[in-house]
């Protein structure tokens, strides 16, 4: 089963509007955006992927910061989280009440010469991820071509924005495939580990959880920031840091996290096989699976 909803986005300070009326259902086969959408023609748009498992959706609210913050980087006009959230009520209670379901929200900058913007959601069932999230993956690190300061001297390349403009992410991971592995993590050009394609890094030394130190550079993982609170309220201890590359040998364990897949363990790293705790796995995702806002 499939939702689209489009939008007729609010400036940021409405307050009074009928928000129900600012959003449709559209039949999955109608046609929904003109060709001279330019999310389409350049990707200059922004995005978020929200997980909705069993009737809910996961971290609504820092999806939501995300997706303001990202709107902001690209000088899009900020979204009204209200109404974005009202729409999101309206998905989910769309949606079967039992399964995994991927709920995508896109802020566009529309279509040349208006109208500007264009938002919309679509919610489609979750790929399966049983067996990665079980049996863990197999990573290559790849050089992302930027210093991991990058961001502070150029803000034109909306680094720490998630934008529609997916294309090197794709690439990186086909890279991975023709090198035998199922994903990648991301390196600076000046030797620190930054983050997945599509997910966050985090290590563990004894018993210490470290992932990379926010910056323009890497965009702030929503998963991420929710299991190190969970880690944190159990009395483990968490960290951000700058992380050497060297770093990712030595670590006891590697997991890459993200919104829709959850939590999976590296196996192999570079070619070398890797310690892998599949029982912590397992109880990230057990946690990652409840009800989170």
């Amino acid at each position: 089963m499939t939702v689209t909803l489009l939008l007729e986005p609010l400036p940021a300070d409405a307050r009074d509007e009928d928000l129900a009326s600012t959003f449709r259902q559209v039949p999955a086969d109608a046609p929904a955006l003109r060709v001279g959408e330019l999310s389409t023609q350049r990707g200059d748009g922004v995005f978020e992927t929200i997980a909705v498992t069993d009737g809910h959706a996961q971290e609504t609210g820092p999806h939501l910061d995300r997706l303001r913050n990202s709107a902001v980087i690209c000088e899009l006009p900020e979204p009204n989280l209200r109404q974005w959230r009202a729409a999101i009520d309206r998905v989910v209670g769309l949606l079967p009440a039992e399964g995994e379901f991927a709920l995508k929200l896109v802020l566009s900058r529309g279509v040349e010469h208006g109208p500007a913007p264009t938002a919309w959601l679509h919610a489609s069932p979750a790929a399966d991820f049983s067996t990665p999230r079980a049996q863990g993956v197999s990573v290559v690190t790849l050089d992302r071509g930027y210093a991991h300061d990058a961001a502070a001297k150029a803000p034109w390349l909306l680094l720490g924005a998630k934008t529609l403009s997916y294309a090197t992410n794709m690439a990186a991971l086909r890279e991975a495939h023709r090198r035998g592995a199922d994903d990648t993590i991301f390196v600076s050009s000046d030797g620190f580990v930054m983050e997945g394609p599509t997910s966050s890094v985090i290590l563990r030394h004894g018993d210490l959880y470290s992932t990379p130190a926010p910056s323009g550079a890497i965009l702030h993982g929503t998963t991420q920031m929710s299991l190190f609170d969970h880690l944190a309220e159990t009395g483990r201890r968490t960290e951000y840091r700058d992380i050497r590359v060297e770093e990712l040998s030595t670590a006891d364990a590697i997991w890459l996290v993200s919104s829709v897949r959850l939590a999976v363990g590296v196996t192999e790293l570079d070619g070398a096989a890797f310690p892998y705790d599949a029982e912590e796995t397992r109880a990230f995702n057990e946690y990652l699976l409840t009800p989170r806002e």
